[in-house]
């Protein structure tokens, strides 16, 4: 077979449209669209896409409508042109070369002969010329550097970052839930909340500022630090800000100017509190910070001493509300009847509730701040919430049995422990007789609640069936109303928060007490989120029969990973020694020792080469 002929050299030009008169009446329809602020523009510009793709002419817009994008209107649209294009140069008119094209063939065609007679060597010279010129025009063009829209949340955060930094005692980087907090006065979108219609928040643009390399990343849970560029940007956006306020106050003082930017500020305190903290010269002041040192002697060196300057918000009496908060599952799925029962009586109770996916306890309290509806918006703008340091877990025995032989009641103990709040509750429904006939003896599920008084220190509530749990949350909920009802509450970062019960009385005597926001309690109680060398350890040891929350813990603050711990092996001289090697360990508060034969065991399960004996 004869191969076919290889044609080398420079590519053909592609051919121009062979209808350019359609061409040109559709981009003047577009242009005069696009001018009026039509959405007819893109219909139009769809049209002319699928034009230059067709390679044949058109006699006529009613063949145009076998293209795609084109329609009756279009079609009549191009037949009246035409008739038109007709009437003013004759029907013999050529449709097929527009009007603009001889008289640019000519022009070209000139040109040609011109260049022809000029010299070769000083045509190629000229080319040269002419394209080195183009090149260092476009080296000559710099690169725009980017800077957030003002009031965006891009904004928002490189100013927030920026004035921690200049704080006192700075740590130099800041968590997720405290920036957005901090920085949802600078910013016109909420940070949490999508705008309808959109699924991006304003806390979007931080992977802009990520990929523009102006913030950094780093560790888990997350922490936001700006870089050496971010920096830079951020004090030029912060000497602006502080600038344009200096403006306003000397506005202010002038006679016949009025200055619409200060009413603004007026009608809400918090953006007001943070205009007033925004000295050009001085480190800005946390408004919380300051509001504890004047009110409470001892207030200043408490905040100090266990950095609670974390979230910079606080919610004062009378302007929050407490709510019950019931998790999902407790409402849904399983015996519906028997959950609906529940909800129910909260009703009938008058209790004050809100279903929401909990990803640690079944109930817990909310501190919700009061809002206003704004005119002109659907939704009233989202409050506020600080989470009560009281959690319940709510079991029946027949679930008490499950979770203790599939292993769900362990880790839902130890998970409570580190939720963060110090009150955890467990909230047991006898149910009358059912204990005696499960797959456990009633004697040990009977053990079992102990322990978790007694062992675990939790508080354990008994009660008959889901009217008298309900009656048990309408109490609670009403005395936590009281007990809060005069209190300053304090938001606080769960990182940056140890035990500290004993400093919590002494705030609660002080009528002011420090609290997790709801966001970032639930966030970090997530049960399968990404887990740090340590924490999948813990979840190891506690896989071991006889490993409880507080004995994996111990071992943990000895060696925090497996590595640490065969290390350790390693340098044992005898094989008794690294069997008694966790032996001497303390747990707990009673601090007793782990034991030797719990010690064997662990030591088997990570040194054993094949299965254990």
């Amino acid at each position: 077979m004869p191969t076919d002929q290889v044609c080398l050299g420079r590519k053909r030009p592609l051919p121009s449209c062979p209808n350019p008169l359609f061409l040109q009446w559709l981009t003047e329809l577009r242009d005069s669209a696009k001018e009026k602020g039509l959405k007819t523009q893109f219909v139009y510009q769809k049209a002319i896409n699928s034009l230059k793709k067709y390679p044949l002419p058109l006699k006529n817009g009613k063949e145009a409508k076998i293209l795609q994008n084109f329609g009756d209107g279009i079609c009549k649209i191009l037949d009246e042109r035409l008739q038109k294009h007709y009437r003013e140069n004759g029907s013999d008119a050529p449709v097929h070369l527009a009007p603009s094209c001889h008289r640019n063939n000519m022009a070209s065609s000139k040109q040609t002969e011109e260049s022809q007679k000029e010299p070769s060597g000083n045509f190629s010279e000229h080319t040269k010329r002419t394209q080195n010129e183009v090149r260092k025009e476009k080296g000559t063009k710099k690169k725009r550097e980017y800077v957030p829209q003002k009031r965006s949340g891009g904004y928002a955060v490189l100013l927030t970052l920026y004035r921690h930094i200049q704080m006192p005692g700075s740590k130099g980087f800041m968590f997720r839930n405290e920036l957005q907090t901090e920085a949802q006065s600078l910013c016109d979108k909420s940070f949490t909340v999508p705008d309808l219609g959109s699924k991006y928040t304003a806390w979007s643009s931080v992977s802009t500022l990520i990929q523009k390399e102006l913030v950094v990343k780093t560790h888990n849970p997350a922490r936001y630090s700006l870089t050496d560029q971010g920096l830079s940007l951020a004090e030029k956006l912060n000497s602006e800000e502080t600038g344009t306020l200096h403006e306003d106050v000397d506005s202010q003082d002038g006679k016949n100017i009025v200055d619409l930017t200060l009413e603004e500020e007026d009608e809400d305190e918090e953006k007001e509190s943070w205009s007033s903290e925004r000295p050009a010269a001085a480190p800005p002041v946390n408004p919380a910070r300051s509001l504890m040192s004047e009110s409470h002697p001892m207030g200043k060196s408490q905040m100090s001493e266990t950095g609670r300057t974390a979230m910079g918000w606080h919610l004062s009496p009378g302007s929050y509300d407490i709510v019950l908060c019931v998790d999902l599952c407790e409402t849904t799925g399983g015996s519906s009847v028997r959950k609906q029962e529940l909800v129910k009586e909260l009703q009938r109770n008058s209790v004050t509730f809100d279903v929401r996916k909990l990803n640690v306890g079944d109930f817990l309290w909310v501190a919700r701040e009061r809002v206003t509806p704004v005119p002109g918006q659907l939704r009233p703008p989202v409050g506020k919430e600080l989470v009560l340091d009281y959690i319940i877990e709510r079991k029946r025995m027949d679930d008490l049995c499950g979770s203790i032989i599939d292993g769900r009641f362990r880790e839902q103990k130890f998970r409570l422990k580190r939720c963060g709040l110090r009150k955890p509750i467990y909230l047991v429904e006898e149910c009358g007789s059912a204990a005696a006939h499960l797959s456990i003896p009633e004697s040990t599920l009977q053990q079992a609640i102990v322990n978790t008084q007694v062992v675990d220190g939790f508080f354990v509530k008994r009660v008959q069936d889901a009217k008298e749990s309900a009656a048990y949350l309408t109490i609670m909920t009403r005395y936590l109303q009281k007990l809060y009802q005069n209190c300053t509450l304090f938001c606080r970062s769960r990182e940056l928060e140890g035990d500290g019960e004993a400093e919590s009385e002494k705030m609660a005597a002080n009528l002011s007490c420090s609290l997790m926001a709801f966001t970032e309690f639930n966030y970090g109680a997530i049960k399968n989120k990404c887990q740090t060398v340590r924490e999948v350890f813990a979840r190891q040891l506690m896989q071991i029969s006889g490993v409880s929350g507080d004995k994996a813990a111990a071992v943990l603050e000895h060696y925090c990973t497996v590595s640490s711990l065969l290390q350790a092996y390693d340098q044992c001289s005898s094989e008794t020694e690294k069997e008694k090697l966790l032996s001497s360990v303390k747990y707990g508060k009673l601090k007793r020792n782990l034991g030797p034969a719990l010690s064997r065991t662990i030591y088997q399960l990570y040194c054993t080469r094949g299965p254990l004996s």
